[in-house]
């Protein structure tokens, strides 16, 4: 298929049986055409004419954490995810108002045969690191073999199907991949960081480290008290300011991010004008808290942005690693303890949907009983199912009625919890045939859900449940994640809308067995791993749909997780000096943000009314 690229025939120098089809493109995407041309000038939710300067000074990405390393890419240590936003240019720029496009940043082109069999990029000579160092097709040899061997558990299992990766000259790089990778993997491999090799011979790649890091993209660091906040200014002769992807992007001089351990203390300080921009996760504050003087004054706005991405598969994840959860009854029980409805009702303002898919929000979410293409894949691991996969509706969670505690759902949880062999002794306490009590550990770093967290500990509590919910720091957090210290931990996946080989680090029994990966189920199943190739195989949306659909009811059955809740946009809380584009991208939130422009009249005239200080 053309796809705005040239096609040619590769003949060798004997006959073959059969030639195979390349396309060489200024884009890729997995299933369809693409939606800009080659001469393309700007993606249409970019404002090319947005003017340049000022600071976007805002509260740390994702809303929590800390920070104690600045290498974003391995395990060891709390990274600064805003590192990877702002300091490295990727091959290919995905297109935010297309599911799954990308187009030419470092790489100029891209090239496939139709059977996949490897993917090329052809380097834009002009591509530079910030300390000059040309970009090559070396540092992506070197970016993708440290990655595939010492990088995070989920680059390791991602890049699994990587076979050989070569340079085949200073800027052009092949990349033989395993059969049957999809056609979501091309696009997968382009949106990877490059790295420079230089750099890493003084700063050992597996290694944490708080240096300034090196990358060819728009910003560098600046400033770092860690944990505290950071800061990222513009590289003034950053290479690839006029390319089509850049265009109407990257308008801000600097990025300012405050860090903050409680959240009350970040809210007083937006509300001060310390810094300018949070999103919002709490319902209950996005309600009621933004009653201070500036809101009240109209100058700070409270935006709800739409995200078409799939919503985050949030919930309570459950170990199964530790012998108790193990057992789906014990999981079931804790399902029934959650009492979604009556948290909405008082702690959420009734603000959010109760999830039940992993896919939730896309016609890739299971429902009812299966059938057409979905049944048929199904039907290929009917002898490694249970039955109710085939006769039973895609599971969802059960409702209970809001009250502080609906006793009809604590019975089915006790019973279920009997069934198991956890019986409640004389002193209220369950335990095993053995003597053992039902103990679980709940660690957690934010405060900001303790109204929906207690309440469910208590209702474990009353069933006799020996259960622990303990506030700790997030490096201690970080810590615990990573070796799976834990029974039940709070967590959200970002869900991609053409899921592929990704679904690896999430799903697969790779990342179970792998310290750090984000399996906290510790889900090893051949079913689900058999469901995952499939999906990170097909070559066409038609196909996608189905097999997804496939994997997430096997999920589901699985009751690996206490499902949580969504909501299908971003709360966005703003000092009103900000120009935004009229459309914003249906695929994007986090990088919308860098679209966006500082409106100079309008801080000015903040500033007169003495609302802000001049210091953005």
């Amino acid at each position: 298929m053309m796809r705005f690229g040239i096609s040619v025939a590769l003949v060798g120098a004997l006959a073959a049986p059969a030639m195979a089809e390349v396309t060489i493109s200024h884009g890729y995407s997995a299933f369809g055409e693409l939606k800009y041309g080659p001469d393309f000038t700007h993606f249409d939710y970019a404002n090319p004419e947005a003017p340049q300067g000022g600071t976007m000074s805002q509260r740390q990405l994702y809303g929590y954490g800390s920070f104690n390393s600045l290498n974003i890419f391995i395990i060891k240590g709390d990274s600064a995810p805003e590192v990877g936003h702002h300091v490295y240019d990727v091959l290919m720029e995905r297109a935010y108002d297309e599911p799954d496009a990308v187009y030419g940043l470092i790489a100029e082109t891209i090239e496939y045969p139709d059977d996949l069999s490897y993917v090329a990029f052809n380097l834009r000579p002009e591509a530079r690191f910030h300390d000059g160092h040309p970009v090559t097709a070396q540092d992506v040899v070197f970016t993708i073999n440290a990655l595939k061997t010492e990088g995070h558990p989920y680059y390791r299992n991602f890049l699994a199907d990587v076979l050989a990766v070569e340079a085949e000259n200073d800027h052009r790089v092949r990349i033989d991949l395993a059969e049957g990778v999809g056609r979501a993997y091309p696009g997968e491999i382009a949106n990877l960081a490059v790295l420079p090799e230089h750099f890493y011979e003084a700063s050992p790649f597996d290694e944490s480290w708080m240096h300034i890091p090196l990358g060819s993209g728009p910003y560098t660091v600046t400033a770092v008290d860690a944990p505290r906040m950071i800061t990222f200014c513009r590289d003034l002769d950053y290479w690839a300011a006029d390319l089509p992807v850049n265009a109407g992007k990257n308008n801000f001089d600097c990025f300012a991010y405050e860090y903050f351990a409680d959240d009350t203390v970040g809210m007083e300080a937006f509300a001060a004008g310390e810094y300018l921009m949070r999103a919002e996760y709490t319902s209950s504050r996005w309600a009621t808290g933004y009653d201070f003087p500036a809101a009240q004054q109209g100058w700070v706005q409270q935006v709800l942005v739409p995200d078409g991405r799939p919503t985050n598969a949030q919930g309570f994840w459950l170990n199964m690693r530790k012998p108790a959860l193990q057992d789906i009854r014990v999981r079931q029980a804790l399902e029934y303890a959650f009492n979604f409805e009556w948290t909405n009702e008082t702690v959420f303002y009734d603000a959010y949907k109760r999830s039940d898919s992993f896919f939730e929000n896309t016609d890739m979410q299971a429902e009812g009983l299966p059938e057409g293409d979905e049944l048929a894949i199904l039907e290929d691991y009917r002898d490694q199912l249970p039955e109710a996969v085939f006769t039973e509706p895609a599971h969802v969670p059960p409702v209970s009625r809001p009250i502080p505690r609906d006793r009809s759902a604590l019975r089915e949880a006790a019973r279920l919890l009997d069934e198991a062999g956890w019986v409640v002794d004389d002193a209220g306490v369950r335990r095993n045939a053995a003597g053992e009590p039902l103990r679980l550990e709940f660690p957690d770093d934010s405060r900001g859900l303790e109204p929906v967290i207690t309440p469910y500990v208590e209702n474990l509590r009353s069933l006799g449940v020996d259960i622990s919910f303990d506030l700790i720091d997030p490096a201690g957090m970080s810590e615990r994640r990573q070796t799976y210290d834990f029974d039940i931990s709070m967590s959200a996946w970002q869900v991609s809308v053409t899921p592929g080989a990704t679904l690896r680090g999430f799903y697969g029994a790779s990342a179970a067995a792998a310290e750090g990966s984000n399996n906290l189920t510790g889900l090893a199943d051949p079913v689900v791993d058999a469901l995952i190739e499939r999906i990170a195989g097909v070559d066409s949306r038609a196909a996608l749909v189905p097999a997804v659909k496939a994997l997430d009811r096997v999920l589901r059955s699985k009751q690996i997780w206490v499902a949580g809740w969504h909501l299908g946009a971003h709360r966005l809380a703003m000092w009103d000096v900000f120009g935004r584009p009229e459309e914003p991208a249906l695929y994007d939130f986090n990088r919308g943000v860098d679209f966006w422009w500082f409106d100079r009249p309008k801080y000015e005239a903040l500033v007169e009314a003495g609302a802000l200080t001049d210091r953005f």
